[in-house]
């Protein structure tokens, strides 16, 4: 018996204790009564409401929620460019001439604190500190955010080729100098790319961050559900999926031009630099510039609060209150830590499941004669825009209003917040699996197709070996993911160790704070190394 099968075993048995923990083989769900609160809201969908002044006050929305975003990640991008190179092994080993690795694994093990966090808790955080000032949701976005991307920032470097370094380090050349001028330049390509992908992930962050009060179109979105407004609260949702679908396009055509596939796939060999003549990289450089102005200015965040005696005085405050950690409650942390697990498992597994499914249906060429799958026609062309619209919806829509929704009609626990989740990254993982079909290399299939093999052959024997291994690994990725959202959906009531944490917060027990923050941390790491040790197993 080998590894995989060792793991496959593993994930059934982790899906049946998941469904026993949601209480699927107990007790009564469904709340019947709120199907009618489900048909208002869908029905709404019909008739939003567009008049002049509530469009104003949409339009502002959407632009603080996308002036949240550009600054986040601003700032998220200053972070995780520093935080890359110093947490890289190529930049110790070019400073040190050797394996010198301490300062690379205290760099890495610093940058790992923030990131367990979500944003949302950084941002309930925040609010303690700075009030509901614009900074809190900048900042949300930007600390966490920042080390994600320090952490790729490291890898895409990690994996340049590094011969142009050496012979540079070899010439004499100053390290500072050998590393701007060699492997920068190399790794462009990604770190643009990544910077674009990251951009997408901070515009449904900042939708998020508007439930806690930082306005925007989350905030707007979920006024209008808890005061059963569904037309107004049809016509955000519009703005948010405009929003995020002109990104999501821009960053995709952006990718086209530097050759890269999407945001996670990195280093992928053979790559070329993109050319200075290129408009649309020109024109996106140059509109990153003109939209980072209007964003800060936008935002008008109060940043002197930084450096006020009044800021430091809270935050000693705080870390006074918080220790010693509160360890009365442990026993009840195993318990929510538990229910956290088996909801960031079925909300993985729920996403990975409905993500390849509809990921062939949103790929372009799936439908197309030159692969010998489909028929082509008018049919060919409305699955994919139909298909990719869901996608589109699923990921647009902030995991917290999925939860409130999916409340109307079930009781509230981790079932709702597992729906929730997994139709949030049903989206996200049905395009980045889309765009892998869309970018694989067709010539084993039409080698197939040559020697006479059926429709259905040519997907059993050459589409889905070459695909079910990287869709397999972004499951797992997103996974990680998942496990630290399951903080946004416990706001709304959704059960685990996220609704304990907005208990704690909101009630001050920075005690009690601290030590449910550890067990959430330790929970996140073991989930992160899980997942790394099957990623190993699929190689």
């Amino acid at each position: 018996m080998n590894w995989r099968t060792v793991w496959g075993l593993l994930f059934v048995v982790s899906v049946i204790w998941s469904l026993f923990n949601a209480g699927l083989f107990q007790g009564d769900l469904v709340n019947s009564g709120g199907w009618n609160q489900v048909l208002r809201f869908l029905v709404a969908a019909l008739s939003p409401n567009f008049s002049p002044e509530f469009l104003h006050i949409t339009l502002d929305a959407t632009l603080k929620t996308l002036a949240y975003a550009v600054c986040g990640t601003f700032f998220c991008l200053v972070i995780g460019f520093m935080g890359g190179v110093l947490s890289s092994e190529v930049w110790w080993k070019s400073v040190f001439s050797g394996s010198f690795q301490a300062p690379w694994l205290v760099a890495r093990a610093i940058l790992a604190f923030p990131r367990a966090i979500h944003e949302l808790i950084w941002g309930l955080f925040f609010v303690n500190i700075f009030g509901l000032d614009p900074l809190v949701a900048v900042l949300a976005i930007a600390i966490p955010f920042g080390a994600i991307t320090a952490k790729v920032f490291s890898e895409i470097l990690d994996e340049t080729p590094r011969q142009p370094i050496l012979a540079l380090l070899n010439s004499g050349v100053p390290p500072l100098n050998a590393f701007l001028y060699s492997l920068i330049p190399q790794a462009f390509p990604n770190l643009l790319s990544y910077s674009f992908y990251r951009f997408e992930s901070s515009i449904r962050s900042a939708t998020v961050l508007g439930i806690i009060g930082a306005q925007g179109l989350g905030y707007e979105i979920l006024l209008s559900l808890q005061s059963l407004r569904y037309e107004q609260m049809w016509t955000f949702l519009f703005a948010l999926l405009l929003l995020s679908g002109g990104s999501d396009l821009l960053s995709g055509l952006l990718r086209q031009r530097l050759g890269v596939p999407n945001g996670f796939d990195l280093n992928v060999p053979n790559q070329k630099l993109p050319q200075q003549s290129d408009p649309v990289i020109t024109f996106s450089l140059l509109g990153t510039v003109v939209l980072v102005i209007f964003s800060f200015w936008y935002v008008n965040a109060d940043f002197t609060k930084l450096w006020s005696p009044r800021t430091a005085q809270l935050l000693v405050r705080v870390i006074q209150d918080a220790f010693p950690p509160d360890l009365s409650h442990i026993s009840q942390m195993f318990t929510l830590s538990a229910q956290t697990l088996a909801m960031s498992i079925l909300a993985t597994t729920g996403a990975g499941l409905g993500g390849i499914l509809l990921s062939f249906p949103a790929a372009r060429r799936m439908g197309s004669r030159e692969w010998g799958v489909g028929s082509g026609g008018i049919i060919q062309c409305a699955v994919p825009i139909f298909t990719r619209f869901l996608l589109l919806f699923a990921r647009a829509v902030p995991e917290p209003i999925w939860a409130l929704i999916f409340l109307f009609v079930l009781f509230p626990g981790i079932l709702p917040g597992a729906i929730a989740l997994g139709l949030h990254n049903l989206g996200i993982l049905g395009r980045l699996m889309a765009e892998v079909l869309e970018n694989l290399d067709d010539r084993p299939l039409r080698s197939l197709k040559a020697l006479g093999a059926s429709n259905a052959q040519v997907f059993i024997y050459g589409i889905l070996p070459l695909t079910l291994q990287r869709f397999l690994a972004y499951i797992l990725y997103r996974w990680e993911v998942c496990i630290r959202a399951t903080v946004i959906v416990g706001l709304v009531g959704a059960g685990g160790l996220g609704r304990l944490l907005t208990e704690q917060l909101s009630s001050f027990d920075y005690k009690g704070l601290l030590t449910t923050l550890i067990v959430f941390i330790g929970l996140t790491f073991v989930v992160d190394i899980l997942s790394a040790m099957m990623r190993q197993a699929l190689r």
